[in-house]
């Protein structure tokens, strides 16, 4: 399977989520949060950023179910869903990655049946990577 490339601004994103960590470059100027990370904020075009922690909670925004044909690597371990998941703290943040049945489970590992759009969310991590599963009611 394809590994993220950090860039410089990125990096931070994939420090913490080896540490188990997720977080948001956020505008250290006017506050606002920006995914993905980039040296100027949108909003007020400063060059501040720091990194805040968020919850790692939110909802299934969209989702999308990959079966074969695909690349190689990918069809072994095809059906499998890739979500885009929007977080509670920021609504305009959108991260995408894999629905799974518990942290460290593999794709597919979850029903395809079983997500719909607006699920309950939250964010796990298995092998530095930021992986979702559904939030129990």
């Amino acid at each position: 399977m394809l590994r993220p490339v950090p860039d410089t601004d990125g990096a931070p994103f994939w420090e913490y989520a080896a540490q188990g960590e997720l977080r948001v470059q956020a505008c250290a100027a006017c506050g606002e949060f920006r995914f993905p990370p980039r040296p100027c904020c949108p909003y007020c075009q400063s060059f501040e950023s720091e990194w805040r922690p968020v919850s790692g909670r939110g909802r299934v925004w969209s989702y999308v179910v990959a079966h074969p044909p695909l690349l190689p690597d990918y069809a072994a371990r095809a059906p499998y869903n890739v979500v885009v998941v929007e977080l509670d703290e920021a609504p305009r943040i959108r991260l995408v990655g894999n629905l799974v049945a518990g942290a460290g489970q593999p794709l597919g590992s979850l029903p395809p049946e079983s997500i719909r759009i607006g699920a309950r969310v939250r964010a796990v991590f298995h092998d530095g990577l930021p992986q979702w599963v559904l939030e129990r009611s």
